[in-house]
């Protein structure tokens, strides 16, 4: 959790792109990256935008409900359009999918993230003793 705080701190992020967005992406990480990254958004600017295009709108939102299911997040807005590109390959034109999640914290948000590192901080002294 360490390394994903030292990552989101040490983003260089151009002002062209709205510092609380996430771009998922189905390839490049694992799912609970994006969970813990989402996270740490949240503790810094109240609310997290999920993007993701085609294929990768799975992992959005998979992120989204896991976040809402464990109490953390609430939807704000959703919004789907199509995006023009071009297809690499080919040279042609194509049309991809695109989302967005907006999340906003839970009321309990504050205290369930004080819990779980309660948790972290107890796990290792546990460990110790058997």
């Amino acid at each position: 959790m360490e390394e994903v705080t030292e990552r989101v701190a040490n983003l260089a992020i151009n002002d062209t792109h709205k510092k609380n967005r996430i771009q998922v992406s189905n390839t490049k990480k694992p799912l609970f990256f994006y969970v813990n990254l989402a996270k740490r958004y949240m503790q810094q600017h109240e609310e997290v935008e999920l993007s993701a295009l085609g294929m990768a709108i799975a992992t959005v939102v998979t992120v989204a409900e896991i976040l809402k299911n464990n109490g953390l997040a609430v939807e704000k807005r959703i919004l789907t359009s199509t995006v023009d590109m071009r297809d690499e390959a080919r040279g042609r034109p194509i049309q991809k999918a695109k989302v967005e999640i907006i999340l906003v914290k839970s009321g309990q948000f504050d205290e369930l993230m004080a819990a779980a590192a309660e948790e972290r901080e107890v796990a290792p002294e546990v460990e110790d003793q058997s």
